[in-house]
């Protein structure tokens, strides 16, 4: 489904992605942790195409994307939310997801038309947002919604276009502790029909999701197994989970780092 082949990425002399071989299958969920710096948020956006790979390369489906701008990657199947919400404050719940149906439609150049035209996106539009858990709140203004009802509508516009991979990154990040488990169950219900790749610090989260988990450091892949052959490698303890218990998190860090949850230096 998802595939990369040596893909490395360098900012002068510093590599933040070394030469990683990754494939994710179509019906499965893997998570994508590390401490901050291990160049997560770096491979992500090498995936998108945010970032142009220094050597490597990115295939998706079987045909190479490299290099390919966001938009290209998203219309070919593509699509993942953010660290830091993005979403279009003063706009609808309803309007950010349309506008996201419609600009993987067909409809894509036709911005200027009546908007009763496009009743197919609105449609698509309900219909995700119901599986978000934002139904009651499709007319409310987005900048009016919570922390957690934020990453909700992020999932949501990710999910716009049925896209084939959906790339999540840290959607538990400044989330209440008592929406975790509304977070949980969404990245599950994702994962029902999607392939999924996950960025969480939160290693409950990660843990209790993953069918799959793989851990880099300093841009390399250091551990790629299930979550029972992770949580016991001495190397990923030593990089990174530090004697890590299931229901020792309270911050969603694992590594006892003073940077908030989420940051990157690459």
């Amino acid at each position: 489904m998802l595939e990369t082949a040596g893909l490395t990425k360098r900012f002068g002399g510093l590599t933040a992605v070394d030469a990683v071989d990754f494939a994710l299958a179509e019906d499965e969920l893997c998570s994508l942790i590390g401490p901050n710096g291990a160049g997560k948020t770096t491979f992500f956006n090498l995936l998108t195409g945010v970032l142009s790979p220094t050597e490597g390369a990115v295939y998706l489906d079987g045909e190479e994307v490299t290099g390919l701008d966001p938009h290209e990657t998203a219309r070919r199947g593509l699509h993942r939310s953010y660290q830091v919400t993005n979403v279009f404050p003063t706009s609808t719940v309803l309007e950010n997801v349309r506008v996201a149906a419609q600009a993987h439609g067909e409809d894509s150049m036709k911005m200027w038309r009546n908007v009763g035209a496009f009743d197919a996106y609105y449609e698509e539009a309900h219909a995700i947002l119901d599986r978000v858990g934002l139904a009651d709140q499709a007319d409310l203004v987005a900048e009016n919604l919570s922390h957690g009802e934020k990453r909700q509508l992020e999932v949501a516009i990710a999910l716009a276009g049925d896209p084939d991979v959906l790339l999540l990154d840290e959607p538990n990040a400044g989330v209440s502790s008592e929406s975790v488990d509304d977070i949980i169950d969404l990245i599950e219900d994702v994962a029902s029909d999607h392939a999924v790749l996950l960025v969480e610090h939160n290693m409950d989260i990660v843990m209790n999701v993953s069918d799959r988990i793989v851990v880099l450091n300093r841009g390399e892949v250091i551990a790629d197994g299930t979550p029972d052959e992770v949580s016991d490698d001495p190397a990923v303890q030593e990089a990174y989970l530090g004697g890590y218990e299931p229901g020792d998190l309270t911050d969603g860090e694992a590594d006892g780092s003073e940077h908030a949850p989420g940051e990157e230096v690459a």
